[in-house]
C-alpha cells in the first residue's frame, strides 16, 4: 500500500512540478488567440467550457487503454507500476502537451502536417496513409468489438448486424456533426463514469484493509506467464496508460477548441496524468483483486478474460453501481474511441487536400470514402492487421517526439524533454518489431532485436546532433500571431 501511495503522489507531484517545467519550456501565451478563438467555424474549431475540453480529451486518449492496458501489463509485474508513473510524467503527457501545442500554434492541424512540417514532406505524405489507415483499423474493430458485447446483452432480436448498424449510424453523425453537438453532451459524461469508476476503486483500496501484493520486494523481474521480457513487450501493451502515438492523432480535435493557452496543461498534460492515476489504480486494483501474479497468471491460462475481470472487480467491491460502470465503460468506451478516430481521419484528409469543413457537403466527400473504407474492412479477416496495431501505435509517438525535438530545437529550446523519450521510444518500437513472435513480428532472438532496436536509437541521436546545427539556423516559423483588440 505504501509503494501504491507513492506511486500516486508523484504522479501528482509530476504534474505540478514537471507539468510547469515543460509548460515553461514550450512558452505559454495567454494573450494570443487560439483557433478555436480565431478561426471559429463552429463545426470543428469551437470554443467550448475546458471543463468539458478536459473531459473530452481524456475520454479522447483513454477508452479502455488504461483499464485493459493496466490489466494486461501489470502481468509483466511491479516494473508495470514503474512504468505507468515515470512514463506518463516524462512520456506521455509530455508527448501529448507538446503535440497539441504544435497544433494549436499553426491553426490546429493534424498529426501529419505537425510531423512533416519539422520532419520534411516525404515523411508528411508517409503519416498521412499510415495515420489515415491505422484510424480506420480503429474505426472498424470499435464496431465489432461494442455490436458483439451489446448483442450479449440484448434480447435475441437485436442481434449483432442490429448493433452494427446502430454504431455505425452513430460513427457517421459524430464524424459529420459540429463536435459540441454529439461528441461536446455526451463524451463528459462517459468521461466522468470513467473516472468516477476509477475513484471508486481508489476509495476501496484504501479503506477496505485490501493488501496490494506489489512485489516489489521480490524485484523487477518479468513476473508474466508466457516468459515475455519487460524490455520491449511491457512498454508496448501498457501505452495509453503511459505513452500513445494514438493521442497524438485526437489532441489537434480538442487543440480546435480550447479558449486560451494557459489550459493547455491542465486539459492535455492533465488529462494524460489523469490517465495514468485510472492505469495506476486499475493495475493496483487487479494485483489486490486477484491476490497476486500467480493467480492473475493463472486465470488467464483458465479462459479468464479483461473484460470479465473488470466486470467482476467493479461488482464484488462496489456493487451494483460499479457494475454498471462497468458494462458501460466496456461498451462505451471503445465506441468513443472509432467516432473520434474517424472524424480525426476526415479533418486528416481535410488537412492535405487543404478543404473547408464548414460545409456539409465537404465533410461528406471526404467522410464517405473513409465509411466505405471502414465497411470493407469490416467485411474480411482483419486480426492480423490487428496484430500490428500495438507496434503502429509506439511508432507514431516516436514520429511526434522527433518531431517535437526538431520543433523544440529550431527554437532555441529545451528540446532534451522530447529528445530522451523519442530516443527510449524508438528503441522500444524497433526491438518491439523485430523481437515479437510472427506474424505480429519478425521473431529475432531477444539479444539481436534489443541491440538492433539501440542501435537504431542511437544512430537517429547522431544524426539529430550532426544536424542540429543546420536545423537551428534554419527556423520555420507558427502561424502568425493574432490577439484580442484589447490586448493590442
Amino acid at each position: 500500500m505504501v509503494s501504491f501511495l507513492i506511486a500516486i503522489a508523484v504522479l501528482v507531484g509530476g504534474y505540478v512540478i514537471y507539468g510547469v517545467l515543460v509548460e515553461r519550456v514550450f512558452g505559454i501565451d495567454s494573450k494570443r488567440l487560439t483557433p478555436a478563438v480565431e478561426m471559429c467555424d463552429n463545426v470543428d474549431y469551437v470554443p467550448m467550457p475546458t471543463w468539458k475540453v478536459f473531459l473530452i480529451q481524456f475520454l479522447n486518449i483513454a477508452g479502455l487503454g488504461p483499464i485493459f492496458g493496466a490489466i494486461m501489463g501489470i502481468m509483466f509485474g511491479p516494473a508495470a507500476f514503474l512504468w505507468i508513473v515515470l512514463g506518463t510524467i516524462f512520456g506521455g503527457a509530455v508527448h501529448d502537451f507538446i503535440s497539441a501545442m504544435m497544433s494549436m500554434r499553426n491553426g490546429g492541424v493534424s498529426l501529419p502536417e505537425i510531423v512533416g512540417r519539422e520532419l520534411g514532406r516525404p515523411v508528411m505524405n508517409a503519416m498521412r496513409g499510415f495515420s489515415i489507415l491505422l484510424l480506420v483499423l480503429v474505426a472498424a474493430v470499435f464496431v465489432l468489438t461494442p455490436a458483439d458485447l451489446l448483442s450479449a446483452l440484448t434480447p435475441d432480436s437485436l442481434d449483432r448486424l442490429f448493433w452494427v448498424i446502430v454504431i455505425f449510424g452513430y460513427y457517421i453523425l459524430a464524424t459529420l456533426l459540429p463536435i459540441d453537438k454529439l461528441i461536446g453532451r455526451f463524451y463528459p459524461i462517459f468521461g466522468g463514469a470513467l473516472l468516477f469508476m476509477a475513484a471508486g476503486l481508489l476509495v476501496y483500496l484504501l479503506i477496505s484493509g485490501v493488501m496490494i501484493p506489489d512485489g516489489f520486494t521480490d524485484g523487477l523481474a518479468s513476473r508474466h506467464p508466457d516468459g515475455n521480457p519487460i524490455f520491449p513487450m511491457m512498454f508496448v501493451s501498457i501505452a495509453c496508460g503511459a505513452l500513445s502515438g494514438f493521442h497524438a492523432t485526437q489532441s489537434p480535435l480538442m487543440a480546435r477548441c480550447i479558449k486560451n493557452e494557459k489550459l493547455a496543461r491542465p486539459v492535455f498534460y492533465g488529462s494524460m496524468v489523469a490517465e495514468g492515476l485510472v492505469a495506476l489504480i486499475w493495475a493496483a486494483a487487479t494485483i489486490a483483486f486477484m491476490e497476486g501474479y500467480d493467480k492473475l497468471a493463472a486465470y488467464m491460462a483458465n479462459g479468464g478474460t479483461t473484460a470479465e475481470l473488470v466486470k467482476n472487480i467493479s461488482m464484488e467491491w462496489l456493487g451494483v453501481i460499479g457494475g454498471f460502470l462497468a458494462i458501460l465503460g466496456v461498451v462505451a468506451a471503445p465506441i468513443t474511441s472509432g467516432d473520434t478516430a474517424l472524424r480525426s481521419a476526415r479533418l486528416i484528409a481535410a488537412d492535405f487536400m487543404k478543404i473547408p469543413q464548414k460545409k456539409i457537403w465537404h465533410r461528406l466527400a471526404l467522410s464517405i470514402p473513409l465509411f466505405v473504407l471502414v465497411f470493407g474492412i469490416m467485411l474480411i479477416d482483419f486480426k492480423v492487421l490487428w496484430l500490428y496495431f500495438a507496434w503502429a501505435n509506439q511508432t507514431l509517438a516516436v514520429f511526434t517526439l522527433w518531431s517535437a525535438t526538431v520543433y523544440l530545437a529550431r527554437r532555441r529550446k529545451a528540446y532534451v524533454i522530447t529528445l530522451i523519450p523519442a530516443i527510449f521510444m524508438t528503441a522500444v518500437s524497433v526491438s518491439y518489431l523485430l523481437f515479437a513472435p510472427r506474424p505480429e513480428g519478425i521473431g529475432l532472438d531477444w539479444w539481436i532485436s534489443v541491440t538492433a532496436g539501440i542501435a537504431v536509437a542511437f544512430g537517429l541521436l547522431i544524426l539529430f546532433l550532426c544536424t542540429l546545427p543546420k536545423i537551428r539556423c534554419t527556423p520555420k516559423e507558427d502561424r502568425p500571431a493574432k490577439y484580442a483588440l484589447s490586448n493590442d
